[in-house]
């Protein structure tokens, strides 16, 4: 091959796009865009990108920006182990704890302008100084700014003329969200180089008992939604004059702290139909005018959050109005601070964004238990996202020059995780019926095939389209099994074997504190158990010499469990030694590796790479590459490895190689150009 096929290289990140489901809807005809893209370019006949361990989103999208497996780059999960403390756990989505070069401060040195917009996992802060290089954003996976600038969290605005006074409710309703990471406090460091997440660094891990029943309900971390609550009156008292047959209510923020008025008109029909959202009486401009059903954006208002007040902007959804003025919802989308540019590098491009594309979208994780508030809201506001994220990269490339973007998008895997675990029809957590949870599978896949197809005019001008996640999630056949370690919530099989030993207090009931004197080993981390071994660990109890048949022993244990059919409920499950064949292994992972067997999958993350489930899910990542020096419509049979992904986009760019990348080039998708 020749040095240089190509000069501009998109890179489409999307967050759990799954290749199984994804192929199995655009066969129905959903996703016309993605097929263009398959006949332009070169893919396996069934889309796969044979994912690497641990299929959890930090490890993998920092495996795809350098081409080496968690074992080199170090980030193996959300959450590092503390090297000195076995009770600590620290957020490891910083580009500090990556021990690899990521291929973009490559392109930059290069002389490529670069963009890598939201890349989770090992690209914030930037670690390179290069002027070719602009990065926003990647401290958590969601969207942008929610981990620095959310100011406060989605709620609902409720008024009914039954309601007696004004008020707001903490955890009203109960819905399911994305466990998302926020406050997370972007100060210098002492050594002035560059911004720090020291807010999410030194967290204790914090054990509570769950039973196994209570476990298919919790996809990620269940929460309960707020509430602003008034009473719907006759209009009084306003500075300016308003029709006679208006109504008022309040809408309440800042957990209380902060009222704005709002009058309920008549439209021409008769009905009851328009709100208008004021910041006082005495305020003859309203911050929004809103219909029934009406999705507004960018809404401006104050919010206020420790004592501090914040400008910030949200979206608002009005979900029904009764036409007799009886009775109004609203749904509150998070509310970000509008002058959060902790996250943009340079800080100049916060404004350029806002000024050009728009206030960074906050996302909606509303959940599963109302198909309005999934439907409308949820779906609604990431389909609006999608559309920011395109206008944004556009931006960048039509005025800042760009010629290389890498860019994550989570839309997939924030809204499955709300679905997929109860979409099954067995699922005793499962509130809407089965075509309701298609209807939302199917709206996803619209979704990340209008993304695609906002990029499709670039194959026309030269560029090449890589379309990569990393990892899928999948519908297990008996739900998430017992057998999870995961943080903050107590792996009870380790205490019933009594490997792991808590607390108690005076009546005999287990505290959330580990008994580390009477402790052997813990399993705190998605697929790992450490041994509290002496001489590593503070409070370690365990000989060294004894720390292999300690080891051997839980191996077997674990091999032995069985489900209520009698199969095998850990598929693998490994020495840190021996892990090193799945690329794990080393000072970042546990002394045991595991993972479950296919049948009783959380959703990904404690699964083989490989596995598959209902619903036409799979755990498998997905890859599409079209455009200058790709094939077109050319089917591989190839595995291509998601370490492969770097090497392959620099080859495609005539770049040197990441210093530590292990990947190969798939050559058999490029032409010979």
């Amino acid at each position: 091959m020749k040095n240089a096929a190509t000069e501009k290289v998109l890179v489409i990140g999307i967050d759990g796009m799954d290749p199984r489901m994804t192929k199995y809807y655009m066969e129905k005809g959903y996703m016309p865009n993605l097929k263009t893209l398959l006949e332009k370019g070169s893919a396996r006949e069934d889309l796969v990108l044979l994912g690497g361990m641990p299929t959890i989103t930090p490890p993998m999208w920092t495996t795809l920006a350098t081409g080496t497996y968690p074992m080199t780059h170090g980030i193996t999960d959300f959450w590092r182990q503390d090297p000195e403390r076995l009770d600590t756990l620290n957020y490891a989505i910083d580009s500090r704890l990556c021990r690899a070069e990521q291929l973009w401060n490559v392109t930059a040195e290069a002389g490529k302008k670069t963009l890598v917009l939201h890349w989770p996992g090992s690209s914030w802060p930037p670690s390179s100084n290069s002027e070719n290089l602009f990065v926003i954003d990647g401290t958590n996976p969601e969207g942008i700014c929610m981990a620095t600038g959310e100011i406060e969290e989605e709620y609902i605005a409720i008024a009914n003329t039954s309601v007696p006074s004004i008020t707001y409710k903490t955890k009203a309703g109960t819905t399911q969200m994305l466990c998302v990471v926020t406050d997370l406090d972007m100060e210098e460091t002492d050594d002035g180089d560059g911004p720090s997440l020291a807010a999410a660094t030194g967290k204790e891990t914090h054990f509570i008992r769950l039973e196994p029943d209570a476990l298919e309900g919790t996809t990620m971390t269940t929460v309960s939604l707020d509430a602003s609550l008034s009473p719907i009156k006759d209009a009084e008292k306003w500075a300016f004059d308003v029709p006679a047959d208006a109504k008022e209510f309040v809408i309440l923020s800042s957990k209380g702290k902060t009222r704005r008025p709002a009058l309920l008109l008549k439209g021409d029909s008769g009905d009851y139909d328009t709100i208008k959202i004021y910041k006082s009486k005495k305020d003859d401009a309203c911050l929004v005018t809103m219909t029934n059903h009406e999705f507004v954006e960018a809404v401006i208002d104050e919010v206020i959050k420790d004592d501090v007040t914040y400008t910030v902007n949200r979206n608002m959804r009005v979900l029904d109005i009764d036409p007799k003025g009886e009775s109004v919802r609203i749904w509150m989308s998070a509310a970000l601070n509008t002058a959060d540019d902790s996250v943009f590098s340079p800080k100049s491009l916060h404004q350029d964004i806002i000024d050009n594309v728009g206030y960074p979208m906050p996302v909606s994780n509303v959940g599963f238990h109302d198909k309005q508030l999934a439907m409308d809201c949820m779906q609604e506001n990431w389909m609006r996202t999608m559309r920011w994220w395109a206008d944004a990269i556009h931006y960048m490339i039509e005025e800042k020059g760009v010629e290389v973007v890498f860019s994550q998008i989570h839309n997939d895997d924030a809204q499955k995780h709300n679905m997929i675990s109860v979409y099954r029809e067995d699922s005793k957590f499962r509130d809407l019926p089965m075509e309701d949870h298609e209807e939302f599978m199917i709206n996803i896949c619209k979704q990340n095939d209008y993304y695609i197809g906002r990029f499709l005019h670039l194959l026309d001008e030269d560029w090449t389209i890589l379309l990569v996640s990393d990892h899928g999630l999948v519908i297990s056949e008996m739900g998430m099994s017992p057998y999870l370690p995961q943080i903050f919530v107590d792996a009870t099989f380790m205490r019933d074997w009594g490997y792991t030993e808590v607390k108690y207090d005076a009546d005999g009931k287990p505290l959330m504190e580990i008994d580390w004197s009477k402790t052997k080993a813990i399993a705190s981390r998605m697929n790992s158990i450490y041994i509290n071994l002496k001489g590593r660990w503070e409070n370690g109890i365990v000989d060294p010499e004894d720390q292999y048949d300690l080891e051997a022993e839980i191996i077997s244990k674990l091999y032995d469990l069985r489900d209520e059919k009698g199969r095998a409920v850990i598929s693998l499950a490994l020495r840190n030694k021996d892990a090193v064949l799945l690329g794990l292994g080393g000072p970042e992972c546990g002394d045991i590796v595991m993972f479950q067997a296919e049948q009783n999958l959380h959703d990904h993350g404690d699964s083989l790479s490989t596995f598959e489930g209902l619903n036409h899910t799979s755990v498998s990542p997905i890859f599409v590459a079209a455009g200058r020096g790709i094939k077109s419509n050319y089917k591989t049979t190839r595995y291509i490895r998601e370490v492969d992904v770097t090497p392959t986009i620099a080859t495609l760019l005539g770049t040197r190689m990441p210093h530590e990348c292990e990947g190969a080039p798939a050559y058999q998708i490029l032409t010979d150009e």
